[in-house]
């Protein structure tokens, strides 16, 4: 019997249940409203109206209407957008950006790919009729960008240097204004091994930029004058000097499991909250296995030159949570509106309500592995719209079909589902404790914060722990 079938046959028997007096309503449901499909979809932002997502899709680019949320459109799709340039071409766009009306899309993501490195500029003011403006080359592969009041931050990773490169946008061509490593800060980190400290995200907000750097940690580096970036300070799970200690067999295995691997950053609404997500796996099988999945850990930076951390949101658990399995670690996400919005590839996508973000409450997850493996989750519309990318081919096993998925920002009642969405019809397993999401409650569900949320807990009529029912 396959698990969503074990799901509705239980389901009569968690209608009654309470869980920190939060009546279960088995009418309330968090599941896809609609869905797109995009070739090769990776990460998606929204535009500052909420109405319209950007989607990066290796050769390109699409958009999409999520105007209705039940209903999104594709707009347009862009393919190939050097094809008439002999000497250049592009692929595995993996990032892309928003400022104002102007979006870039950066690649190769990875240095082995066979494209030109570079960024493209668009005018998106018509997201129907998105204009070509210029590409700039680079002279390293972009794997994450950001794109701030006229200026471009990049991801600049070679052989020699793991750096922030940062560009100003001047009418149609960027041209570079700024760089910065952690070697101008620390010279000891030269002596770490270059596979322990790349420079895989970074984010940017009133002039603070973070900078995740995998198992160096995460750096906060001061670009209000992008000409001249200076360092503020610094989280991770290891100092530098025990990372100098490993020779390259044991940088081959720390880089891959937990702890350390910063791998993405993102900083809530008042720039005083920031999350860092730790993208991490499991080697081996059995008795020989180690490491696992990672999570995210959210930091207070009222203060930048003094970070506090303040929780941990643990990672979905998974049957195999190796490369070749369906791995649930953290992927891309976002913090708006007071909630968490994340995406663990096979494990879903999740809500967290942050209202005291020392205490993460998860309050809605959504998983079917069998369907989806998520790249990102962001919000478009507070108390509206969630939009979520599941990526092709993240495992080697599967070959999942791209897609931009639309949820509710939260469970709705019965009488809100749209026409033609089966409020039976989804996983909501995830695993993960309804406080925290540390993997210990015997319940999938809605926690104690979905009373105070004013929110149903019915996905308990429709979900149960992983705990001895694994996919």
């Amino acid at each position: 019997m396959r698990r969503r079938d074990v799901l509705r046959a239980g389901a009569g028997a968690f209608a009654l249940t309470t869980v920190g007096g939060a009546a279960a309503h088995p009418e309330s449901h968090f599941l896809p409203f609609g869905s797109v499909d995009i070739d090769d979809a990776k990460e998606a932002v929204v535009g500052p109206d909420g109405e319209v997502a950007y989607v990066a899709a290796g050769d390109g680019f699409a958009t999409v209407d999520v105007s209705d949320t039940a209903d999104p459109q594709l707009l347009a799709e862009v393919r190939e957008p050097l094809a008439d340039r002999s000497d250049q071409s592009v692929g595995q766009l993996w990032d892309c950006r928003l400022d104002g009306d102007r979006l870039i899309v950066v690649g190769p993501a990875n240095p082995s790919v066979q494209a030109t490195n570079g960024v493209l500029l668009y005018d998106v003011s018509d997201p129907a009729e998105p204009e070509f403006l210029s590409f700039t080359p680079t002279e390293f592969p972009i794997h994450n960008a950001e794109f701030v009041d006229g200026n471009v931050f990049l991801t600049g990773n070679t052989l020699r240097s793991k750096s922030l490169v940062i560009l100003e946008v001047v009418g149609d061509e960027l041209s570079q204004v700024g760089r910065w490593s952690p070697l101008d800060h620390d010279a000891t980190v030269a002596d770490i091994d270059p596979g322990l400290r790349p420079l895989h995200d970074v984010q940017v907000r009133d002039g603070l930029a973070a900078l995740a750097y995998w198992d160096i940690g995460t750096w906060l580096v001061d670009v209000s004058d992008p000409a001249t970036p200076s360092y503020v300070a610094r989280v991770g799970d290891y100092e530098l000097g025990e990372l100098t200690q490993l020779d390259s067999a044991q940088a081959g295995t720390e880089r891959t499991i937990p702890p350390g691997n910063a791998h993405y950053c993102e900083f809530g609404d008042e720039g005083t909250l920031l999350g860092v997500g730790k993208e991490a796996w499991a080697i081996g099988t059995g008795d020989d296995a180690v490491g696992g999945p990672g999570g995210i850990d959210l930091y207070d930076v009222s203060d930048p030159a003094a970070p506090e951390h303040l929780a941990h949101v643990e990672a979905p658990r998974a049957e195999n949570n190796t490369r070749e399995g369906q791995f649930t670690t953290s992927h891309n996400f976002d913090i708006a509106n007071g909630r968490l919005y994340s995406s663990w590839y096979f494990g879903g996508v999740q809500i967290h309500d942050l209202s005291d973000p020392s205490t993460p409450m998860r309050i809605a997850w959504w998983r079917d592995a069998e369907e989806a493996s998520f790249w990102t989750a962001q919000l478009a519309r507070a108390g509206d719209c969630v939009v979520a990318s599941s990526a092709e081919e993240t495992s080697p096993q599967l070959a999942e079909q791209g897609r931009l998925y639309t949820f509710p920002d939260g469970p709705v009642d019965d009488d809100e589902l749209p026409d033609g969405v089966d409020g039976t019809d989804g996983n909501s397993d995830s695993g993960g404790s309804n406080e925290s999401g540390s993997g210990d409650s015997p319940l999938s569900g809605f926690g104690v914060g979905a009373a105070a949320l004013g929110l149903g807990a019915g996905a308990l009529a429709r979900a149960r722990s992983d705990d001895g029912d694994e996919e």
